[in-house]
């Protein structure tokens, strides 16, 4: 009997999902909330502000806590023994500093003792940026003038100069840590921390985790020299190795095997970014599908048939865990944008629906660009959504037609800001609130022109992980193991073909709009 295992190290808790492979089923599944769990550490929902404007960071040392707690109840919930495999991932773009003391301690941890005793002296910086830090505006202003400019970087990296990523953070810890940053002897991101714990080594950045950091070339899939140069002085030297994502780390640390009984012939995949373990957690990994999320911030990510960047900036290109690349697209105004509609009007969700059902598509020619706040996807910071059509409209005296222009006019958006990615998804996989709305998507799927279908798979990311550890370890086929853990609803949802004339023309009207901005 083989088990694999998949972590998740994400913003909020720290979780773990264990598969059996031999009967196709999920053995276990486990969490550790950071804020209910580990109270001393002051962060409810995962991180705490700094002193400084933007600035988010969390505890490398809370998430070592919760590793231990994690698996205090795992090794009562089932027999690790038969765990022959592991991979996993961390929240992409947090970053950890660790001193020259790193190398021996990891390769040394003594399972009488806590991880987070042990790693502690380890740490050069005790805090870490993580994606929700903003604070490095100036660093990536003079990372693009140092390179010449975005559409340089971009077509380097992936992405323009963004504030969350870790080349910016690296750079202004360098600016503010005269003493600390000398004394960094290796900068890991969330991910190959991980995997150094687990490893008991020094693990690499793979490369779908690495794309996240304005540092590795796309083509190359090494450290750019301009880039790395430009960002801090002596900066390769602290950086891991990239790898592929089917790289084998080596065995499980010794730690693991004497304090909660695994075997110490297990192996470890080099773990990766939670939006790539996502893609292959969704059965997602290879091109002609795409995963919608419909949350607080809607996110388009797909496996890209081919390697091309947004020239625009707007969208983002990582590594696939399975090859090739993946693309990233980030919606500031998602669930917030359709609440304010609902929420003006004093609707229900069922009222909320039952507009949109008796509104015709293409709202009689009435169009919402729906930025009710800032916009990434464009860069937008308005005064509000921006609204063409009828009068009626235009001064918000029709619910129905607000409400329907509201959807059509996000999808829409989507659209164009996709369009650079060069595929055509034959199917749509929706997770998130909105994806229970079938007037919603049925919508989504006659603008894409695409079948949708809503995703059942809770936890993707660490699923993501199991299946990663599965294939590369125990030589398991990738479509096989998606076909027995990726489940997804019955449902599909197939677009109306007698709308398609009709939103080719909204589009040019949304696009015609964006222009304008």
């Amino acid at each position: 009997m083989a088990y694999s295992l998949g972590i998740d190290g994400s913003t909020q808790s720290m979780s773990a999902i264990v598969i059996d492979l031999d009967k196709d089923d999920v053995v276990c599944e486990c969490a550790i909330n950071f804020g209910e769990r580990l109270p001393q550490y002051n962060s409810p929902n995962g991180f705490f502000n700094g002193e400084s404007s933007n600035e988010v960071y969390s505890d490398p040392l809370m998430w070592l806590d919760a590793i231990d707690l994690l698996f205090e109840e795992l090794k009562e919930l089932c027999d690790l023994s038969k765990v022959e495999a592991i991979s996993g991932a961390g929240q992409q773009h947090g970053s950890v500093y660790l001193n020259a003391q790193w190398l021996k301690a990891i390769s040394h941890l003594d399972s009488e003792k806590t991880l987070s005793k042990q790693i502690k002296p380890c740490l050069s910086r005790p805090h870490s940026p993580i994606w929700m830090d903003t604070s490095t505006t100036l660093e990536c202003q003079e990372i693009t003038q140092a390179l010449g400019g975005n559409d340089i970087i971009c077509q380097k990296s992936g992405s323009v100069a963004i504030e969350r990523f870790t080349g910016p953070q690296i750079r202004r810890f360098y600016k503010i840590s005269l003493e600390a940053y000398p004394n960094t002897a290796r900068i890991h991101l969330v991910s190959s921390f991980l995997c150094s714990i687990f490893s008991g080594q020094d693990a690499p950045i793979d490369t779908g985790d690495g794309a996240g950091m304005n540092l590795m070339n796309l083509k190359s899939n090494t450290w750019d020299d301009d880039l790395v140069h430009a960002t801090a002085p002596n900066l390769l030297d602290k950086l891991p190795d990239i790898v592929q994502g089917e790289t084998i780390v080596g065995k499980i640390s010794d730690y693991f095997v004497k304090k909660y009984g695994f075997s110490e012939k297990v192996s470890v995949v080099v773990f990766t970014g939670d939006n790539p373990s996502s893609l292959v957690g969704t059965a997602a990994s290879t091109p002609s599908k795409t995963v919608i999320s419909l949350g607080t911030s809607d996110t388009f990510f797909a496996a890209m048939p081919s390697t091309v960047s947004d020239p625009n900036g707007f969208g983002h290109v990582f590594g696939n865990p399975s090859g090739g690349s993946m693309s990233l697209q980030c919606f500031l105004n998602g669930s917030l944008a359709r609440e304010y509609v609902k929420d003006k009007y004093e609707y229900s969700w069922d009222q909320f629906t039952d507009a949109l059902s008796e509104t015709p598509p293409g709202c009689n020619g009435n169009y919402m660009l729906p930025f009710f706040s800032p916009e990434i996807s464009p860069l937008y910071d308005g005064n509000g959504p921006v609204l063409k059509g009828t009068s009626i409209f235009e001064n918000w005296r029709s619910p129905k037609l607000a409400i329907r222009a509201c959807i059509e006019g996000q999808f829409m958006n989507m659209k164009v800001h996709t369009d650079w990615m060069q595929m055509v998804p034959e199917i749509i996989y929706v997770t998130g609130g909105a994806s229970k709305n079938t007037a919603i998507i049925q919508i989504l799927s006659d603008i894409f022109q695409a079948d949708v279908q809503r995703l059942e798979v809770s936890g993707s990311v660490a699923l993501g992980g199991a299946i990663r550890a599965a294939q590369h370890c125990l030589h398991h086929s990738l479509e096989s193991l998606e076909a027995s853990f990726c489940s997804n609803s019955s449902e599909v949802i197939k677009p109306n073909e007698s709308h398609k004339e009709l939103y080719t023309k909204a589009i040019e009207e949304i696009e015609s709009m964006l222009l304008v901005l």
